[in-house]
């Protein structure tokens, strides 16, 4: 798949132009998909050195992207002669209507196949499934 990934708010906390701290398992979880062969492209509003600090960073943590604000990484064009909407099988956003999932739920609707929906249903099940813990009497 070519997944577009969003970089503040999505794999880093918002503190654009800054970097915010790591949103847990967002670089482990981008490394297991691209060792699945899936081509991650870094889908970002920043340009310039705010981009590259952004690339560096995810760079020191094992994630290189397939490419950047494009759909392959041969593509030229200056922003006013191209579109930045890129095409993707799956967009990663913070922006996403109800905002984002955590990274063990991402990871495993992209490699399980499965829609959000499927995997709360799931979770909310084996909730119930449960057996309770046996209750002891202390007195009496």
């Amino acid at each position: 798949m070519v997944i577009a990934v969003d970089f503040d708010g999505t794999i880093v906390e918002d503190r654009y132009p800054d970097i915010g701290r790591e949103i847990p398992f967002a670089t482990d979880t981008l490394r297991m998909l691209i060792e699945k062969r899936h081509r991650l492209i870094l889908w970002t509003v920043r340009e310039g050195s705010c981009l590259e600090e952004a690339l560096a960073w995810c760079k020191e943590r094992g994630v290189e992207f397939y490419a950047v604000n494009r759909d392959f990484p041969e593509e030229r064009g200056v922003h006013d002669t191209y579109s930045r909407k890129i095409k993707a099988d799956v967009f990663i956003d913070d922006r996403n209507v109800g905002g984002i999932p955590d990274w063990g739920v991402i990871y495993r609707m992209l490699t399980e196949q499965k829609s959000y929906r499927e995997i709360l249903l799931e979770q909310l099940t084996s909730e119930v499934d449960m057996p309770k813990k046996k209750r002891f009497k202390l007195f009496g």
